[in-house]
């Protein structure tokens, strides 16, 4: 998409009522002058303020609850230490049972997530790495979309991008494989809803089984109704549509798209933000696009 055909969506930077910027400008006086409120000028942007009050649809009290325990769980976790020192050295062996990756961008110009689970042996993957250093991994991937995907992506489309375009593929995956699964997606799903909100574009879930209803009734537990909206459940009979959302040089060919990447696309990190790095830009300490 062109700059000259985007239009900004409602709620964010450039496109606010008077209402929405009144609220706005009490969230960030209130929690700049809170000295129990880490505030980080760097990574409370308007833009990243502005994801926590369209996640409680701009309740004040609601979105100051919201980003309250969002940096107690960060304290907790130890986000900003895992972030200078995490390692995974375990990561190829971990794709070969769980693919968890970011390839390419979408026509929106959001960079595209996949999640795999068609090959997934629980026992196999625990004997490379654990549930804790999944959910490490998983945060210190969102950290690094928000200071450097994001601003790459967005620099590429010409304008903000705040958003993501998930593929989830289950196919194959039976109802038994899932459950043993569950404990980590019900975590890493917590994780994305509750401390890096508005981040959903678009997500795809790939399945062909009669039975999914069953994960589908489970998986929609742990989301809120906004975010079930966003939802698209397809076949793999249903793949060309992906083409409707991802330009097919971008799509990885095990989703009948046409980018073979060297090494394979689910360890080649391929977007902007690769050649970003290669032309030696420094990463965005903004937390996305206009502090996304």
């Amino acid at each position: 998409m062109s700059q000259s055909t985007y239009q900004t969506p409602p709620g964010r930077l450039g496109n606010l009522s008077a209402e929405q910027q009144t609220t706005l400008d009490k969230f960030r006086h209130d929690l700049s002058n809170d000295a129990n409120f880490p505030w980080t000028p760097a990574r409370h942007g308007d833009a990243t303020l502005l994801r926590f009050l369209r996640a409680r649809k701009f309740d004040l009290a609601l979105s100051k609850k919201m980003i309250y325990d969002a940096e107690q769980w960060r304290k907790d976790f130890g986000v900003d230490e895992l972030v200078k020192n995490f390692q995974f050295p375990e990561k190829k062996e971990v794709d070969k049972y769980y693919p968890q990756y970011y390839h390419k961008t979408d026509k929106d110009g959001r960079p595209i997530y996949i999640e795999v689970l068609t090959n997934i042996k629980i026992d196999e993957l625990y004997k490379v790495t654990t549930e804790e250093r999944l959910l490490q991994r998983l945060v210190v991937e969102y950290e690094r979309s928000l200071t450097e995907r994001l601003p790459a992506a967005s620099e590429e489309a010409g304008h903000p991008v705040e958003t993501y375009c998930t593929i989830l593929d289950l196919t194959g995956v039976g109802i038994m494989s899932f459950y043993k699964v569950q404990s980590y997606v019900a975590k890493a799903s917590a994780i994305g809803q509750n401390y890096y909100p508005e981040t959903m574009g678009v997500f795809y879930i790939i399945h062909n089984s009669y039975l999914f209803n069953g994960v589908w009734t489970v998986v929609k537990g742990f989301l809120d109704p906004v975010t079930i909206a966003k939802f698209r459940i397809i076949w793999p009979s249903d793949l060309a549509s992906l083409k409707d959302q991802i330009p097919v040089e971008n799509l990885p060919s095990e989703f009948k798209g046409n980018c073979k990447c060297v090494g394979g696309c689910s360890l080649s990190d391929e977007g902007p933000w690769k050649h970003r790095q290669a032309l030696g830009a420094a990463p965005s300490t903004s937390g996305g696009p206009s502090a996304a």
